[in-house]
């Protein structure tokens, strides 16, 4: 049979598996809010609006996040994902939010979950409700900050716009997008239903490193550090400093054999200086 994916919000973690699979001779659906043309070999619908297929759907992928009100997807077409007829693989992307505040330790998959934010408590919602489908394939990913060409430092460091946010102690966790595909790819070519994956990198680090890091790699000066009680902040970036831990990924190295493109911070930013994709 055929494999076909069906991505549940064609975002950008999708768009990095999409161009894995395309090549391979899949065929992906993607949808989004807004109608667009097709993406790169993949067939684009809108949801809500288009109806979607489901038969012969071999995998999916969901990424749309939830809402107080609930999971959109399973809201709109639980019923149908329970019954799709040739399922092989379903893949949830969540969020290391659900973990909460560790105070700087370290978490792995078997962690007790307890979010420190609505959203994080969403996401822990979510999950079960995924996991409430009986029979369904269902693999959990659980993503650090995601960044990657087009999303990184760099835009706001040539605008100089971008402050060093110091919090004494805070650390996070990152995964470049590239690395969130290969270990999509990895799960799809031995399912293992019921698994949780964390995907993030090998080295939390303070942020301040990061961006002095890209600074450094573009000949920027540094620049200037604010206290995190005086920084000038949306309430959703403050809201992520509240949350500080370590995040292990042995997991995806021990089970799946994912070796990592970009381990850390510094292999990652200087791919994308290399290519130029900032």
């Amino acid at each position: 049979m055929n494999k076909t994916l069906l991505c549940l919000g064609f975002g950008y973690s999708a768009r990095a598996l999409a161009q894995q699979l395309v090549p391979q001779g899949w065929r992906v659906i993607g949808t989004t809010r807004d109608r667009l043309a097709p993406v790169d070999g993949v067939e684009v619908l809108q949801w809500p609006g288009d109806e979607i297929p489901l038969d012969g759907v071999t995998h999916i992928l969901s990424s749309i996040a939830p809402t107080a009100q609930g999971d959109p997807i399973l809201i709109e077409m639980r019923d149908q994902i329970a019954r799709a007829p040739d399922l092989e693989w379903v893949g949830y992307l969540s969020t290391t939010a659900v973990y909460g505040d560790r105070g700087g330790d370290w978490v792995d998959e078997a962690s007790d979950l307890s979010p420190a934010s609505p959203r994080g408590q969403w996401r822990v919602d979510a999950e079960r409700a995924w996991q409430a489908i009986d029979g369904l394939p269902l693999h959990i990913f659980r993503l650090a900050g995601i960044y990657g060409p087009g999303r990184g430092p760099f835009s706001k460091l040539k605008s100089g716009n971008l402050r060093r946010i110091i919090k004494s102690g805070q650390v996070f966790s990152r995964i470049h997008v590239d690395d969130i595909a290969q270990v999509l790819v990895a799960s799809m070519t031995q399912p293992n239903p019921g698994a949780i994956y964390n995907v993030c990198d090998d080295e939390p680090v303070p942020p301040q490193d990061v961006i002095g890091y890209a600074a450094e790699l573009q000949g920027l000066p540094l620049p200037p550090e604010v206290a995190f009680e005086d920084a000038d902040m949306t309430p959703m970036a403050r809201s992520f400093y509240s949350e500080n831990k370590r995040v292990r990924n042995d997991r995806i190295k021990d089970e799946l054999g994912v070796q990592l493109i970009y381990p850390d911070y510094r292999t990652g930013l200087e791919a994308l200086v290399a290519a130029e994709s900032i």
